[in-house]
């Protein structure tokens, strides 16, 4: 053979080989990347090319999928009370994706979940019939949540202290996820990115803020925890007012004459003296505190529920008057209302807090169930002693303090108020937030709240813990008692 045809030969040769295993490589080992390639229009269509599973709520989907017309995408997202169960739902959307449960379990919705396939299905690569989501949320206690929030901008969330289920999670101002849903919706889309009221952050999850005296449970914990003082009605060592260690800052309360001299931990809670649980924080150093806040859920990365909601802070490297802040809630200490409904969860439940979640279980088109999230997996923050006594304090809080409008006839009611700073020299607007709990000894139901108030429209001297954000907790957790 000549030598150029033989040289020539192998050349085409190599490259067909070269050719082939290109292809192999890509059928093989890069296909899944391609078909999971966001810009694949492909995964879309075969997305909406039937109806979705749905979300559920006691036993009613408050979810749905229509027909459109036009286009490649033969359904569309679609929404009952979709502004209700916005902040537990997300949206789904043909344009811009998905969040929330419709994110998370999208595999399960669309049906491409390999759990939902036979034998076939997994073979060819073919769709199955989709799932659906059962949620934890009781439709009355979102209801009055959403409804006592009305117009105000805030969040709440109540828990099943025993089981972990998180029963109602509403953010506002909310908004209608069936608006966002087709490929046409870019009007509505850009509207909300540019609501400075920011509808589309699950504030109930994905906001910390300060949380003012609501953090003074916790720090009323790690005093008991820690044997600073022996009982919530041992006297303390609390001059009032309290100078910042190693300052000239005079730390004020802000009724000037609540009884908050050397004032006992419940009567400190009663009167929300700023005194008394700033010098217990100094005095147990930010070591003690930091980690009792860490058992309560502070500063966990991966607090999914199972959305992950962002994560609370409790700071480090602070000098003793910083330490001090820390005591009321202030300097840079953060919660969410999840957080702060999970430190009031754990001391309802004897200090044991159990683990919150909005997911019951994921099923199969036929009601099969794919997984379940197990109720009641507790881990112990405190004594059932110290949490005994801080319910006792709590109780007092609204039944002589601070929160008498969370009062609930014929229930066992407890509650911590908190007014948090918010901007530089608290310039702006302060945040009113209540967590509490309420028990029903006779039917044996109970429920533990936090809700924020971010802004209500109202003047700076009539927010309050107490005037905004009690009633709201007060509405839910009479829904939980009578659900």
């Amino acid at each position: 053979m000549n030598k150029t045809i033989r040289r020539a030969s192998v050349f085409c040769l190599l490259m067909v080989l070269a050719l082939l295993v290109r292809a192999t490589w890509v059928q093989g080992y890069e296909a899944r990347a391609l078909a999971d390639d966001e810009h694949n229009r492909r995964n879309t269509i075969a997305q909406y090319a039937r109806p979705l599973g749905d979300i559920i709520v006691a036993g009613s989907p408050v979810t749905g999928s229509k027909g459109t017309t036009g286009g490649d995408l033969r359904y569309k997202r679609t929404y009952t009370q979709g502004e209700l169960y916005a902040a537990v739902t997300g949206y789904s959307s043909q344009a811009y994706g998905a969040t929330q449960l419709e994110g998370i379990h999208s595999d399960v919705l669309d049906g491409t979940d390999d759990r939902l396939k036979n034998p076939k299905d997994l073979i060819t690569g073919g769709r199955a019939e989709p799932g659906n989501v059962l949620t934890t949320i009781d439709p009355g206690v979102q209801k009055a949540a959403y409804e006592a929030l009305g117009d105000d901008k805030g969040a709440a969330v109540a828990i099943d202290p025993k089981t972990g289920r998180i029963l109602g999670m509403v953010s506002t101002p909310s908004y209608d996820p069936s608006k966002i849903s087709g490929t046409t919706d870019g009007d509505a889309w850009q509207k909300l990115l540019d609501d400075p009221d920011k509808p589309l952050v699950n504030r109930a999850l994905r906001q910390p803020l300060a949380p003012g005296s609501t953090f003074k449970l916790v720090v009323a914990a790690a005093a008991l925890e820690n044997g600073l003082y022996g009982s919530v009605d041992e006297r303390t060592e609390s001059p009032d007012p309290y100078t910042l260690p190693g300052t000239s800052t005079v730390l004020r309360n802000e009724n000037a004459s609540a009884p908050c001299e050397n004032a006992t931990l419940r009567t400190a809670l009663q009167y929300s003296c700023n005194n008394v649980f700033a010098k217990a924080a100094a005095d147990l150093g930010q070591d003690k505190v930091k980690k009792m806040a860490d058992a309560f859920g502070f500063d966990t990365e991966k607090l999914d529920v199972p959305v992950r909601a962002a994560k609370s802070v409790y700071p480090t490297d602070m000098d003793k008057a910083q330490t001090a802040l820390t005591g009321i809630g202030q300097f840079e200490v953060t919660a969410t209302p999840l957080q702060m409904a999970m430190v009031t969860s754990a001391l309802a439940n004897g200090g044991e807090l159990a683990a919150p979640h909005m997911v019951a279980s994921v099923t199969d088109g036929d009601g099969t169930v794919l997984e379940e999230t197990e109720d009641g997996d507790t881990k112990r923050v405190v004594e059932e002693r110290t949490a005994e006594q801080l319910r006792s304090a709590m109780v007092t809080v609204v039944e002589e303090g601070t929160g008498t409008n969370a009062r609930i006839a014929g229930a066992e009611v407890g509650g911590k108020t908190g007014t948090a700073q918010n901007g530089v020299d608290n310039s702006n607007t302060p945040y009113a937030w209540f967590t509490s709990y309420a028990k029903d000894d006779s039917s044996g139901k109970e429920v533990a709240v936090a809700v924020i108030v971010e802004d209500s429209g109202s003047a700076r001297s009539e927010v309050s813990g107490n005037g905004l954000a009690a009633p709201i907790a007060q509405k839910m957790m009479k829904a939980a008692l009578e659900r």
